[in-house]
């Protein structure tokens, strides 16, 4: 079996320092918090970026100065930047984050209902015009599916040229709008990508951790961090996303699991640093 990646997706857009006062917002939070998760475990960190009063952004400069200032703590891990932003944001809005040619970036492969009057929209000219900027810079896609749907329109557009093998996709499960995070939906989703696919699960909420020990028996990887969860056990909030990626670890370690370096995690999804 593969070593286990271990994604840790550090702030995200929505969640706040209400909800646990650790989420990052300023540029040193956000590399403090990203080199507790790599020197925890995690070789790729999930980038969103906010301004220092917790605003969402994806500007250029501010991603920028964020990415930077990881490279300068954790040198070898992948940065991923988010092309998912927030809610409302424009395409172009999104995408200013590949133009610093991160190694991989998301792509988001459907549209989906966020709660209340909330829509994430990804039209399928939308998925296209990402994919083929992406390709145009070299930078790796991890397919963002949050139902089987998405998995579908991925894999149609893989068909047409438009998406690159390797395939690696990235299982969102448990958000309001999307597939819920029970092990027979995992396996479902697992069971409708090619063989020579590699993914990972993003459990939301409490479905975090039992996903991800899901993950580490079937041979996937694993996504853990503020963004989906601000939880280290229940009702007990987490002091770090270290804390998070080193339950995942402890459990992995349990089970017979090696974990992936950065340059493992490379070699895993066919990227060439």
């Amino acid at each position: 079996m593969e070593k286990l990646i271990i994604t840790a997706a550090i702030c995200g857009a929505e969640v706040t320092k209400k909800h646990n006062p650790n989420v990052p917002y300023t540029v040193e939070e956000i590399a403090k918090e990203a080199e507790a998760a790599y020197k925890a475990g995690a070789s790729i960190i999930h980038l969103h970026v906010r301004y220092d009063d917790g605003t969402p952004t994806q500007d250029i400069e501010r991603f920028k100065v964020c990415i930077e200032a990881i490279k300068e703590r954790c040198p070898d891990v992948i940065i991923q930047p988010s092309t998912g932003g927030a809610v409302g944001m424009t395409n172009e809005e999104r995408l200013q984050p590949i133009y610093l040619k991160p190694e991989m970036a998301t792509l988001d492969c459907g549209t989906l209902n966020f709660g209340g009057d909330d829509i994430f929209v990804n039209t399928e000219n939308t998925i296209i015009y990402f994919a083929q900027k992406m390709n145009e810079l070299g930078i790796k896609p991890e397919l963002e599916v949050f139902d089987k749907g998405m998995i579908d329109m991925a894999l149609r557009l893989h068909k047409k040229g438009y998406i690159k093998a390797p395939l690696h996709f990235n299982f969102v499960m448990g958000v309001n709008g999307g597939i819920s995070g029970e092990p027979r939906d995992l396996l479902f989703m697992v069971e409708s990508i090619p063989k020579d696919a590699t993914w990972t699960v993003t459990g939301i909420g409490r479905y975090e951790i039992p996903l991800a020990t899901m993950a580490i028996i079937m041979g996937g990887h694993v996504r853990v961090g503020f963004e989906d969860n601000v939880y280290i056990s229940k009702g007990v909030l987490a002091k770090s996303n270290g804390e998070l990626v080193e339950k995942v670890v402890r459990i992995a370690k349990e089970l017979g699991r090696e974990i992936a370096t950065p340059d493992e995690a490379r070699q895993i999804l066919g990227i060439k640093r």
